[in-house]
Protein backbone atom coordinates (compact mmCIF):
# COMPACT_ATOMS: atom_id res chain seq x y z
CA UNK A 1 0.00 0.00 0.00
CA UNK A 2 1.71 3.12 -1.38
CA UNK A 3 1.87 6.33 1.63
CA UNK A 4 -0.52 9.27 0.16
CA UNK A 5 0.63 11.33 2.94
CA UNK A 6 3.52 13.52 1.47
CA UNK A 7 7.01 13.35 3.28
CA UNK A 8 7.57 17.07 2.65
CA UNK A 9 4.81 19.50 1.38
CA UNK A 10 5.95 21.33 -2.40
CA UNK A 11 6.03 24.68 -0.85
CA UNK A 12 8.41 23.61 2.23
CA UNK A 13 10.32 21.71 -0.08
CA UNK A 14 13.72 24.33 -0.24
CA UNK A 15 13.50 25.20 3.27
CA UNK A 16 13.92 21.37 4.50
CA UNK A 17 17.39 21.36 2.00
CA UNK A 18 18.85 24.39 3.92
CA UNK A 19 17.84 22.53 6.83
CA UNK A 20 18.83 19.16 5.79
CA UNK A 21 21.99 20.76 4.77
CA UNK A 22 22.65 21.65 8.79
CA UNK A 23 22.87 17.30 9.63
CA UNK A 24 26.02 17.28 7.25
CA UNK A 25 27.04 20.40 8.81
CA UNK A 26 27.49 18.99 12.48
CA UNK A 27 28.32 16.34 11.21
CA UNK A 28 31.43 17.21 9.82
CA UNK A 29 32.48 19.19 12.95
CA UNK A 30 32.47 15.89 15.18
CA UNK A 31 34.37 13.71 12.47
CA UNK A 32 36.67 16.27 12.08
CA UNK A 33 37.06 16.78 15.67
CA UNK A 34 37.73 13.36 16.89
CA UNK A 35 41.44 12.82 15.52
CA UNK A 36 42.54 16.54 16.71
CA UNK A 37 42.83 14.75 20.12
CA UNK A 38 45.74 12.39 19.09
CA UNK A 39 47.25 15.58 16.48
CA UNK A 40 47.13 17.99 19.50
CA UNK A 41 48.86 15.15 21.55
CA UNK A 42 51.78 14.93 19.54
CA UNK A 43 52.11 18.64 18.33
CA UNK A 44 51.67 20.05 21.83
CA UNK A 45 53.63 17.59 23.65
CA UNK A 46 50.12 16.54 25.91
CA UNK A 47 49.35 13.75 28.47
CA UNK A 48 46.65 11.65 27.87
CA UNK A 49 44.59 13.94 30.51
CA UNK A 50 45.37 16.58 28.92
CA UNK A 51 44.54 16.50 25.55
CA UNK A 52 40.98 15.04 26.61
CA UNK A 53 40.30 18.63 26.70
CA UNK A 54 39.37 18.92 23.30
CA UNK A 55 36.24 16.31 23.63
CA UNK A 56 35.42 18.13 27.14
CA UNK A 57 35.44 21.13 25.16
CA UNK A 58 33.44 19.61 22.31
CA UNK A 59 31.00 17.74 24.79
CA UNK A 60 30.67 20.23 26.95
CA UNK A 61 29.58 23.18 24.43
CA UNK A 62 26.64 21.06 23.77
CA UNK A 63 25.66 20.26 26.99
CA UNK A 64 26.24 23.88 28.64
CA UNK A 65 24.04 25.61 25.36
CA UNK A 66 21.39 23.23 24.78
CA UNK A 67 18.64 24.22 27.13
CA UNK A 68 19.50 27.89 26.79
CA UNK A 69 19.30 27.23 23.20
CA UNK A 70 15.74 26.22 24.07
CA UNK A 71 14.65 29.14 26.10
CA UNK A 72 15.63 31.74 23.38
CA UNK A 73 13.74 29.76 20.81
CA UNK A 74 10.61 29.58 23.09
CA UNK A 75 10.48 33.19 22.48
CA UNK A 76 11.90 33.72 18.83
CA UNK A 77 11.58 31.58 15.96
CA UNK A 78 13.37 28.38 14.56
CA UNK A 79 15.01 30.83 12.01
CA UNK A 80 16.64 33.25 14.55
CA UNK A 81 17.82 30.24 16.13
CA UNK A 82 19.42 28.58 13.28
CA UNK A 83 21.04 32.06 12.34
CA UNK A 84 22.61 32.40 15.85
CA UNK A 85 23.82 28.73 15.68
CA UNK A 86 26.14 28.90 12.29
CA UNK A 87 26.71 32.68 13.30
CA UNK A 88 28.34 30.51 16.77
CA UNK A 89 29.93 27.68 14.51
CA UNK A 90 31.70 30.25 12.15
CA UNK A 91 33.24 32.24 15.07
CA UNK A 92 34.25 29.11 16.99
CA UNK A 93 35.82 27.82 13.80
CA UNK A 94 37.43 31.10 12.68
CA UNK A 95 39.23 31.41 16.18
CA UNK A 96 41.52 28.41 15.01
CA UNK A 97 43.24 31.45 12.95
CA UNK A 98 44.36 33.51 15.90
CA UNK A 99 44.66 29.84 17.92
CA UNK A 100 47.44 28.93 15.28
CA UNK A 101 48.97 31.92 16.24
CA UNK A 102 49.91 32.26 19.82
CA UNK A 103 50.02 28.54 19.80
CA UNK A 104 48.15 28.09 22.62
CA UNK A 105 46.05 24.81 23.39
CA UNK A 106 43.38 26.65 25.65
CA UNK A 107 42.89 29.12 22.54
CA UNK A 108 42.06 26.24 20.56
CA UNK A 109 40.09 24.81 23.40
CA UNK A 110 38.21 27.82 23.34
CA UNK A 111 37.07 27.74 19.69
CA UNK A 112 35.34 24.55 20.01
CA UNK A 113 33.67 25.26 22.75
CA UNK A 114 32.24 27.89 21.29
CA UNK A 115 31.60 25.84 18.09
CA UNK A 116 29.59 23.30 19.73
CA UNK A 117 27.56 26.48 21.52
CA UNK A 118 26.43 26.46 17.60
CA UNK A 119 26.01 23.19 17.25
CA UNK A 120 24.06 23.56 20.28
CA UNK A 121 21.61 26.23 18.35
CA UNK A 122 21.33 24.28 15.32
CA UNK A 123 20.39 21.18 16.66
CA UNK A 124 17.85 21.80 18.88
CA UNK A 125 16.58 24.35 16.49
CA UNK A 126 17.12 21.78 13.07
CA UNK A 127 15.65 18.47 14.93
CA UNK A 128 12.05 19.70 15.81
CA UNK A 129 12.10 21.72 12.74
CA UNK A 130 12.40 19.25 10.30
CA UNK A 131 9.68 17.52 12.56
CA UNK A 132 7.33 20.07 11.87
CA UNK A 133 7.54 21.03 8.04
CA UNK A 134 4.81 18.55 7.38
CA UNK A 135 2.34 16.38 8.40
CA UNK A 136 2.55 14.91 11.36
CA UNK A 137 2.20 10.87 9.80
CA UNK A 138 5.57 10.71 8.34
CA UNK A 139 7.22 13.48 11.25
CA UNK A 140 10.03 10.97 12.28
CA UNK A 141 10.16 9.69 8.68
CA UNK A 142 11.06 13.13 7.56
CA UNK A 143 13.67 13.54 10.50
CA UNK A 144 14.93 10.22 9.71
CA UNK A 145 15.41 11.60 5.74
CA UNK A 146 17.43 14.71 7.20
CA UNK A 147 19.39 12.88 9.81
CA UNK A 148 21.08 10.83 6.52
CA UNK A 149 22.87 13.73 5.31
CA UNK A 150 24.36 13.70 8.83
CA UNK A 151 27.00 10.48 7.87
CA UNK A 152 27.56 12.13 4.72
CA UNK A 153 29.40 14.94 6.73
CA UNK A 154 31.07 12.48 9.03
CA UNK A 155 32.87 10.67 6.30
CA UNK A 156 33.81 14.53 4.86
CA UNK A 157 34.89 15.01 7.92
CA UNK A 158 37.25 11.63 8.74
CA UNK A 159 38.89 12.15 5.05
CA UNK A 160 39.69 15.83 5.66
CA UNK A 161 41.06 14.84 9.05
CA UNK A 162 42.94 11.67 7.26
CA UNK A 163 44.31 13.35 4.15
CA UNK A 164 44.22 17.32 4.83
CA UNK A 165 45.70 17.21 8.52
CA UNK A 166 47.38 13.89 9.77
CA UNK A 167 49.12 12.86 7.06
CA UNK A 168 50.33 16.30 7.00
CA UNK A 169 51.45 16.40 10.47
CA UNK A 170 55.29 17.23 10.67
CA UNK A 171 56.02 15.67 14.47
CA UNK A 172 53.89 12.24 12.91
CA UNK A 173 57.10 11.70 10.31
CA UNK A 174 59.56 11.90 13.99
CA UNK A 175 60.45 9.31 15.77
CA UNK A 176 61.14 11.01 19.51
CA UNK A 177 60.05 14.30 18.73
CA UNK A 178 60.67 15.36 22.55
CA UNK A 179 64.26 14.32 21.99
CA UNK A 180 64.48 17.24 19.08
CA UNK A 181 66.39 20.61 19.93
CA UNK A 182 63.68 23.62 20.64
CA UNK A 183 64.22 25.22 17.50
CA UNK A 184 63.61 22.38 15.77
CA UNK A 185 60.44 21.05 17.73
CA UNK A 186 59.42 25.31 17.07
CA UNK A 187 59.17 25.06 13.68
CA UNK A 188 57.71 21.91 13.36
CA UNK A 189 54.64 22.90 15.95
CA UNK A 190 54.08 25.90 13.83
CA UNK A 191 53.98 24.20 10.91
CA UNK A 192 51.49 21.84 12.28
CA UNK A 193 49.32 23.80 13.68
CA UNK A 194 49.19 25.71 10.59
CA UNK A 195 47.85 22.54 9.44
CA UNK A 196 45.42 21.95 11.89
CA UNK A 197 43.77 25.31 11.53
CA UNK A 198 42.85 25.27 7.72
CA UNK A 199 40.14 23.25 7.61
CA UNK A 200 38.30 25.46 10.58
CA UNK A 201 38.84 28.39 8.66
CA UNK A 202 38.30 27.41 5.79
CA UNK A 203 34.97 25.50 7.16
CA UNK A 204 33.99 28.95 8.97
CA UNK A 205 33.78 30.74 5.33
CA UNK A 206 31.70 28.21 4.29
CA UNK A 207 29.06 28.59 6.97
CA UNK A 208 29.28 32.07 6.37
CA UNK A 209 28.21 31.54 3.06
CA UNK A 210 25.12 29.30 4.52
CA UNK A 211 23.96 32.08 6.80
CA UNK A 212 23.40 34.43 3.80
CA UNK A 213 21.30 31.80 2.16
CA UNK A 214 19.36 31.55 5.21
CA UNK A 215 19.03 35.27 5.52
CA UNK A 216 17.56 35.60 1.88
CA UNK A 217 15.49 32.85 2.14
CA UNK A 218 11.81 32.64 3.58
CA UNK A 219 11.77 29.96 5.82
CA UNK A 220 8.26 28.87 7.47
CA UNK A 221 7.05 28.77 11.11
CA UNK A 222 5.27 26.59 13.49
CA UNK A 223 3.89 28.16 16.23
CA UNK A 224 1.42 27.60 19.11
CA UNK A 225 -0.99 29.56 19.35
CA UNK A 226 -2.73 31.07 22.78
CA UNK A 227 -0.89 32.12 25.34
CA UNK A 228 2.89 30.52 25.76
CA UNK A 229 2.67 28.76 28.99
CA UNK A 230 5.61 29.39 32.08
CA UNK A 231 8.75 27.30 32.04
CA UNK A 232 8.08 25.69 35.24
CA UNK A 233 4.86 24.48 33.63
CA UNK A 234 6.74 22.91 30.88
CA UNK A 235 9.38 21.71 32.47
CA UNK A 236 6.47 19.94 34.59
CA UNK A 237 4.66 18.33 32.25
CA UNK A 238 7.81 16.87 30.38
CA UNK A 239 8.83 15.18 33.19
CA UNK A 240 5.12 13.88 33.94
CA UNK A 241 5.94 12.29 30.32
CA UNK A 242 7.51 8.61 30.56
CA UNK A 243 7.76 8.25 26.76
CA UNK A 244 9.69 11.64 26.47
CA UNK A 245 11.78 10.96 29.87
CA UNK A 246 12.73 7.45 29.07
CA UNK A 247 13.56 8.93 25.41
CA UNK A 248 15.47 10.91 26.77
CA UNK A 249 17.84 8.08 28.95
CA UNK A 250 17.58 5.89 25.60
CA UNK A 251 19.45 8.90 23.68
CA UNK A 252 21.83 9.11 26.48
CA UNK A 253 22.88 5.26 26.34
CA UNK A 254 22.48 5.69 22.00
CA UNK A 255 25.19 8.77 22.06
CA UNK A 256 27.90 6.99 24.45
CA UNK A 257 27.11 3.78 22.66
CA UNK A 258 28.12 5.41 19.32
CA UNK A 259 30.86 7.10 20.09
CA UNK A 260 32.28 4.35 22.32
CA UNK A 261 31.71 2.15 18.72
CA UNK A 262 33.60 5.19 16.91
CA UNK A 263 35.75 6.32 19.24
CA UNK A 264 37.89 2.14 20.69
CA UNK A 265 37.46 0.44 16.79
CA UNK A 266 41.61 1.85 16.87
CA UNK A 267 42.02 -0.21 20.06
CA UNK A 268 40.08 -3.35 18.82
CA UNK A 269 42.23 -3.36 15.86
CA UNK A 270 45.58 -2.83 17.90
CA UNK A 271 44.56 -5.54 19.92
CA UNK A 272 44.64 -7.65 16.40
CA UNK A 273 47.80 -6.18 15.26
CA UNK A 274 46.43 -3.35 12.98
CA UNK A 275 48.11 -0.16 12.58
CA UNK A 276 45.79 3.26 12.86
CA UNK A 277 46.36 4.38 9.35
CA UNK A 278 44.41 1.06 8.45
CA UNK A 279 41.84 1.25 11.33
CA UNK A 280 40.69 4.58 10.22
CA UNK A 281 40.14 2.84 6.76
CA UNK A 282 37.90 0.40 8.84
CA UNK A 283 36.17 3.39 10.74
CA UNK A 284 35.57 4.71 7.31
CA UNK A 285 33.67 1.33 6.27
CA UNK A 286 31.57 1.95 9.73
CA UNK A 287 30.57 5.48 8.66
CA UNK A 288 29.53 4.27 5.14
CA UNK A 289 27.15 1.53 6.88
CA UNK A 290 26.15 4.26 9.13
CA UNK A 291 25.15 5.68 6.32
CA UNK A 292 23.44 2.94 4.27
CA UNK A 293 21.60 2.09 7.34
CA UNK A 294 20.08 5.87 7.36
CA UNK A 295 18.71 5.12 4.06
CA UNK A 296 17.05 1.47 4.77
CA UNK A 297 16.02 2.76 8.19
CA UNK A 298 13.83 5.37 6.61
CA UNK A 299 12.27 3.44 3.74
CA UNK A 300 11.56 0.68 6.29
CA UNK A 301 9.38 3.77 8.25
CA UNK A 302 6.71 3.70 5.38
CA UNK A 303 5.98 0.17 6.90
CA UNK A 304 7.16 -0.23 10.28
CA UNK A 305 6.38 2.03 13.40
CA UNK A 306 9.20 3.49 15.06
CA UNK A 307 9.25 1.71 18.12
CA UNK A 308 9.36 -1.83 16.38
CA UNK A 309 11.48 -0.70 13.89
CA UNK A 310 13.87 1.19 17.26
CA UNK A 311 13.38 -2.60 18.57
CA UNK A 312 14.76 -4.82 15.77
CA UNK A 313 17.67 -2.61 15.02
CA UNK A 314 19.13 -2.45 18.73
CA UNK A 315 18.37 -5.98 19.11
CA UNK A 316 20.55 -6.38 15.51
CA UNK A 317 23.32 -4.26 17.51
CA UNK A 318 22.90 -6.69 20.90
CA UNK A 319 23.81 -9.62 18.42
CA UNK A 320 26.62 -7.90 16.72
CA UNK A 321 27.90 -6.53 20.02
CA UNK A 322 27.99 -10.03 21.78
CA UNK A 323 29.87 -10.85 18.24
CA UNK A 324 32.52 -8.26 18.66
CA UNK A 325 32.80 -9.45 22.88
CA UNK A 326 33.06 -13.23 22.11
CA UNK A 327 35.02 -13.50 18.55
CA UNK A 328 38.13 -12.42 18.86
CA UNK A 329 40.66 -11.71 15.22
CA UNK A 330 39.04 -9.83 11.81
CA UNK A 331 35.84 -11.57 12.58
CA UNK A 332 35.28 -9.39 15.84
CA UNK A 333 36.16 -6.17 13.80
CA UNK A 334 33.87 -6.93 10.99
CA UNK A 335 31.39 -7.28 13.57
CA UNK A 336 32.33 -4.14 15.59
CA UNK A 337 32.47 -2.05 12.10
CA UNK A 338 28.46 -3.97 11.29
CA UNK A 339 27.26 -2.48 14.83
CA UNK A 340 27.27 1.41 13.11
CA UNK A 341 24.47 -0.31 10.58
CA UNK A 342 22.36 -0.92 13.92
CA UNK A 343 23.00 2.59 15.43
CA UNK A 344 22.19 4.55 12.20
CA UNK A 345 18.59 5.16 12.95
CA UNK A 346 18.57 5.60 16.54
CA UNK A 347 19.29 9.21 17.54
CA UNK A 348 16.72 11.14 14.77
CA UNK A 349 14.35 7.97 15.78
CA UNK A 350 14.49 8.19 19.34
CA UNK A 351 13.94 11.91 19.15
CA UNK A 352 11.05 11.12 16.99
CA UNK A 353 9.62 9.28 19.26
CA UNK A 354 10.04 10.87 22.44
CA UNK A 355 8.85 14.59 21.01
CA UNK A 356 5.86 13.19 19.50
CA UNK A 357 2.55 14.18 20.67
CA UNK A 358 3.91 17.59 22.45
CA UNK A 359 2.72 21.12 21.98
CA UNK A 360 5.57 23.49 19.88
CA UNK A 361 6.31 24.54 23.10
CA UNK A 362 6.95 21.89 24.75
CA UNK A 363 8.92 20.02 21.58
CA UNK A 364 11.34 23.66 21.86
CA UNK A 365 12.28 22.78 25.50
CA UNK A 366 12.44 19.10 25.23
CA UNK A 367 14.83 19.16 22.46
CA UNK A 368 16.97 20.59 24.72
CA UNK A 369 16.98 17.64 27.27
CA UNK A 370 17.87 15.27 23.80
CA UNK A 371 20.10 17.17 22.46
CA UNK A 372 22.12 17.98 26.15
CA UNK A 373 21.70 13.57 26.15
CA UNK A 374 24.84 13.76 24.13
CA UNK A 375 27.13 14.14 27.05
CA UNK A 376 26.57 10.27 26.80
CA UNK A 377 29.50 10.10 24.56
CA UNK A 378 31.76 12.10 26.89
CA UNK A 379 30.97 9.88 30.00
CA UNK A 380 30.73 6.31 28.48
CA UNK A 381 34.10 6.28 26.84
CA UNK A 382 35.46 7.19 29.80
CA UNK A 383 34.27 3.96 31.96
CA UNK A 384 35.13 2.26 28.67
CA UNK A 385 38.76 3.36 28.72
CA UNK A 386 38.96 2.45 32.42
CA UNK A 387 37.79 -1.15 31.78
CA UNK A 388 40.68 -1.20 29.01
CA UNK A 389 43.21 -0.41 31.35
CA UNK A 390 42.07 -2.73 34.24
CA UNK A 391 45.20 -5.15 32.57
CA UNK A 392 47.74 -1.99 32.35
CA UNK A 393 47.59 0.47 29.50
CA UNK A 394 48.01 -1.96 26.95
CA UNK A 395 44.56 -3.13 25.22
CA UNK A 396 45.30 -6.70 25.63
CA UNK A 397 47.42 -7.44 28.67
CA UNK A 398 44.45 -9.19 30.68
CA UNK A 399 42.18 -12.09 29.63
CA UNK A 400 38.73 -12.12 31.06
CA UNK A 401 36.45 -14.90 30.00
CA UNK A 402 38.96 -16.21 27.06
CA UNK A 403 39.36 -12.41 25.41
CA UNK A 404 41.16 -9.47 26.30
CA UNK A 405 39.77 -6.52 28.29
CA UNK A 406 39.38 -4.72 24.94
CA UNK A 407 36.79 -7.32 24.14
CA UNK A 408 35.13 -7.20 27.59
CA UNK A 409 34.76 -3.52 27.28
CA UNK A 410 32.20 -3.76 24.53
CA UNK A 411 29.73 -4.90 27.50
CA UNK A 412 28.90 -1.02 27.65
CA UNK A 413 27.78 -0.55 23.97
CA UNK A 414 25.94 -4.15 24.80
CA UNK A 415 23.79 -3.16 27.67
CA UNK A 416 22.90 0.20 25.96
CA UNK A 417 21.69 -1.59 23.49
CA UNK A 418 19.61 -3.90 25.77
CA UNK A 419 17.88 -0.87 27.02
CA UNK A 420 17.42 0.72 23.75
CA UNK A 421 15.40 -2.83 22.72
CA UNK A 422 13.36 -2.52 25.64
CA UNK A 423 12.03 1.14 25.02
CA UNK A 424 11.12 0.70 21.42
CA UNK A 425 9.52 -2.36 22.83
CA UNK A 426 7.71 -0.31 25.21
CA UNK A 427 6.91 2.45 23.04
CA UNK A 428 5.44 -0.07 20.39
CA UNK A 429 3.32 -1.90 22.76
CA UNK A 430 2.27 1.15 25.06
CA UNK A 431 1.41 4.20 22.74
CA UNK A 432 1.58 2.61 18.64
CA UNK A 433 -0.65 -0.17 19.28
CA UNK A 434 -2.67 1.14 21.59
CA UNK A 435 -3.79 3.85 18.75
Amino acid sequence: MQQKTPLVPKNMLVPFILVTSLFALWGFANAVTDPMVQAFKKVLELSNSQAAWVQMAFYGGYFCMALPAAMFMRKYSYKVGILIGLGLYAVGALLFYPAAITEQFWFFCLGLYILTFGLAFLETAANPYALAMGPKETATQRLNLAQAFNPLGLIAGLFVAQQFVLKNLQSDDVDNFSALDEFSKIQIKTSDLLVIRNPYVILGLVLIGVFVLFVVNKMPQSKDEGVMPKMGDTFKALSKNKKYVLGVLAQIFHTGCLIMCWTYIYQYSEAIGIDSVTAGYYQMAAFVLFTIGRAVGTYLLRFISSGKLLMIFAVLGVFFTASTILIEGIVGLYSLVGVSFCMSLMFPTIYGIALGGLTEEQSKVGSAGLIMAIVGGALMPKVQGMIIDLGGNGVSDLKIIGVSEVNISFILPLLCFVYIAWYGLRVNKKYELAD
